[in-house]
């Protein structure tokens, strides 16, 4: 057998770097043979057969892998039943936990996994580091969050039991990423089966999940051809079947899963239009072109693969992109200057081969680049059709390869005309700088995607998924998450108010005090991402119950509060920011928070005399109230309503600005982040005055925000009197918004001084349950964080 060593420099057309060994390491730790992982360990199945995965740039083999057989089947599907009842039964925020740890661990191990991809597939190192292996990380962080959430928002329904996946070779571990995210997010136990070409990083990703803490039998992987996703489709004690492939496949699926009571969703084949417009900018439309057809060498299930252009500029367009064709690099995966890998396996470039001989045959002109090909390895350079007709065997049939169709059109009518004939109906792109037109067009297209002026735009809050022959169901999103549950309320969704408990371990016993006098600590105020000192140079003493003086923090004042405003102020980009990258850094402020659970613990007991179990579980739902709102960072979503005009009203959440928050004195911790969370979730930025009688919680988090990403000034902290800081905040004409939870007077006053520049207030003096899900976090806190814009959008010719 080849050493993977030699493979590597044979790709690489030299030693290997450093940072790409952990790869080979990889395999050689294994010795190139890989058996299934089943129940969180390796087995080496009971089928004796095998086959090899060979590298497509190079033909040389890299690994042997298992066969699995009927037996190996059964034995997958145990250890999925068996994990079932404990994984799904787990808290939303335990498996989110699991979820969120998993795409920390895909982080760390990012170029490891974009490596074994590129030797796996053939695919570009530039596509596996900068694209399918963060966006692996982002599904598994995106569906973590649908995890924290899913008590909540899937109420009634619970997981489906044991799920069968099928992936395929073009996408070996994002695929893989899109169907375990939501189906663990659910509740449910995996058994997955990756393409026969391309095992490697399914098995790299199981064994990850493993060393990241995922329960034994949760996920489990088999290797094998078509046979053993026959055995799976077929496996009476299989409850869903996800299936990402051919039509063809998808076909046959359809009929053996009929009358089986068998959950199913098909993401199958497509043939998708792109469709330019005279107006277009052609300079973009061709980068969207080579994005559309020759990313992944063409192997995209949505690939633009039909391109549809009015035929007062396809000449131009055409002469554009022979020009940016010639200038396409095809070469070794692993040199990240180049554009396009190579083919998976010499099956799929033999049918490219003959489709593209088809085409030439039914007359259509075909024109590749003058340079060659590398001769070693299984390439095949970009190619155009012109002068297709709509009824070829090209302009029909899915190529998955780089090859381009090309067809003109006069008219819209005549362009969606076009862009409907075919059996499929994945995805289509609409290039005009006409928004009346894309918006008149793009409903008319029989396609579950639509991208307008762009092209191959993927998100895991967003679903995917095709009409007609290109399947049913959806993936990404919360229409995914929907493929994964079914109604039955007491299967696996608990109800939150049981989600209380003991620690996982008991906080540490706080030593007695020390007869040295202890160095002095006096807690600052937190402004623009820095302790600073107060204006008038003032403390207060806290004390605990005993009287004892646990220590001092800062008086505020307002000269302090003019100067936290000016810090959120000038901290505006945090609204600009993604939804996804907020929803980061209040992970990772989890996270941190998380390692300093038992201190936390131990200040909430000295502070407020509550035993340190009590203390310990505030600081777990502080933890678990993070998680909630880092999930619905980018899964707020707003809406489009049904006005009766031809055309669409958006409906958009957007952040209000500035809020002062002032927090209440009960649960000191969980109430503060209950109330900052929400806030800064969905783009706002804070200043909050934590509770008067117990800061500490609070001014404890300054290293914890400094240690998070937190950007300077998103979160600004300012201790003293309560109520009379709460007054100024409320007087400010820089401050968009007030929430103050305290007694009814100062409420009052409140709400009268906010009517000088008319910002929005709430207020409450009733307590609160922090802990009760229903009245301490959800979808209120979110109202009262965003406003609603309106944003009428007709359209039509």
């Amino acid at each position: 057998m080849t050493t993977v060593s030699e493979i590597f420099e044979t790709m690489a057309y030299g030693p290997a770097p450093e940072s790409d060994k952990p790869a080979l390491e990889w395999i050689a730790r294994h010795d190139g043979a890989f058996g299934l992982f089943i129940g969180g360990r390796w087995t080496q199945g009971k089928s004796d057969a095998g086959f090899d995965v060979i590298n497509p740039a190079t033909t040389a083999r890299l690994a042997r892998v298992t066969q699995a057989g009927q037996q190996d089947v059964d034995t997958a599907v145990a250890a999925a039943r068996k994990a079932f009842p404990g994984w799904s039964t787990l808290s939303g925020h335990a498996r989110a936990r699991h979820l969120y740890a998993l795409a920390r661990a895909v982080q760390k191990h990012s170029r490891l996994l974009a490596v074994l991809e590129s030797l796996d597939n053939g695919k570009s190192i530039r596509e596996t580091r900068d694209l399918d292996i963060p966006l692996v990380a982002r599904h598994l962080t995106h569906h973590a969050g649908w995890a924290q959430l899913a008590e909540s928002e899937f109420a009634g329904y619970g997981p489906v039991g044991v799920v069968g996946q099928i992936v395929p070779w073009n996408f070996p571990l994002l695929m893989v990423a899109w169907k375990i995210a939501p189906a663990l997010a659910a509740g449910n136990t995996v058994v997955l089966k990756p393409a026969e070409f391309t095992p490697l990083t399914a098995l790299c990703l199981a064994e990850i999940a493993h060393e990241a803490g995922l329960p034994a039998g949760v996920l489990n992987v088999m290797t094998g051809d078509g046979r053993t996703g026959e055995l799976m489709v077929n496996h009476p004690d299989i409850d869903k079947i996800a299936f990402t492939g051919s039509t063809e496949v998808g076909r046959i699926i359809r009929k053996a899963t009929a009358g089986s009571g068998k959950k199913l969703s098909l993401e199958l084949g497509g043939k998708s239009p792109f469709i330019v417009f005279d107006d277009a900018d052609l300079d973009s439309v061709v980068e969207g072109v080579v994005d559309a057809i020759w990313f992944n060498q063409g192997q995209v299930c949505c690939a633009g693969s039909r391109l549809l252009v009015h035929e007062g500029i396809a000449e131009r367009l055409v002469t554009k992109l022979r020009a940016r064709m010639e200038k396409l690099r095809v070469g070794p995966p692993l040199d990240k200057a180049i554009d396009m890998g190579a083919i998976v396996a010499p099956v799929q470039l033999e049918r490219i081969r003959s489709l593209v001989n088809t085409g030439v045959e039914e007359g259509a002109t075909m024109w590749q680049p003058s340079w060659a090909c590398p001769t070693d390895g299984y390439f095949y350079p970009p190619t155009l059709f012109t002068n297709v007709s709509p009824a070829a065997t090209i302009a029909q049939v899915e190529i998955f390869g780089p090859v381009l169709v090309t067809m003109t059109f006069r008219t819209p009518a005549e362009a969606v005309e076009l862009a409907n004939n075919t059996p499929y109906g994945l995805a289509a792109s609409v290039w005009t700088e006409n928004i009346n037109l894309a918006l008149d067009v793009a409903p008319k297209i029989k396609a579950g995607v639509v991208w307008i002026n762009c092209t191959n735009l993927f998100d895991a809050a967003s679903g995917f998924g095709g009409y007609r022959e290109s399947g049913f169901g959806r993936e990404g999103g919360k229409e995914g998450m929907w493929e994964y549950v079914k109604r039955d309320a007491g299967s696996g969704m608990r109800d939150a108010k049981k989600k209380t408990g003991k620690p996982a371990r008991a906080p540490r016993i706080p030593h007695p005090a020390s007869r040295i006098p202890p160095i002095d600590r006096t807690y600052k105020l937190f402004i623009g991402g820095a302790q600073v000192r107060p204006d008038q140079g003032y403390s207060r003493k806290i004390l605990a119950p005993s009287g004892a003086l646990l220590a001092e923090v800062a008086e505020g004042n307002r000269k302090d509060i003019r100067n936290a405003v000016e810090a959120a102020h000038a901290a505006d980009g945090w609204a600009k920011t993604s939804g996804h990258n907020r929803g980061q850094v209040l992970y990772y402020l989890a996270e941190n928070l998380a390692q300093r659970a038992d201190e936390f613990a131990e200040r909430i007991s000295g502070m407020t005399g509550r035993d340190l179990g009590d203390a310990r579980r505030e600081v777990d739902a502080s933890i678990s109230r993070l998680f909630s709102y880092a999930a619905w960072a980018d899964k707020y979503d707003g809406a489009v309503h049904q006005t009766p005009i031809r055309g669409v009203t958006l409906a958009m959440n957007e952040p209000i600005g500035v809020i002062g928050i002032a927090c209440p004195d009960a649960e000191p911790l969980l109430g503060f982040v209950s109330l900052v969370g929400p806030a800064v979730a969905v783009g706002n930025t804070v200043i909050a005055i934590p509770s008067e009688a117990h800061p500490l919680a609070a001014t404890e988090l300054y290293t914890v925000l400094d240690a998070s990403d937190v950007p300077a000034g998103m979160i600004n902290i300012v201790t003293g009197a309560k109520d009379a800081l709460a007054k100024v905040l409320a007087e400010h004409d820089d401050v968009d918004a007030v929430w103050y939870f305290g007694n009814h007077a100062a409420g009052a006053e409140v709400e009268r001084a906010s009517a000088g520049n008319m910002k929005r207030t709430w207020v409450e003096w009733h307590p609160r349950d922090w802990h009760e899900g229903g009245q301490g976090e959800g979808r209120e806190f979110l109202r009262e964080s965003t406003q609603v814009k309106n944003i009428w959008i007709p359209y039509g010719e």
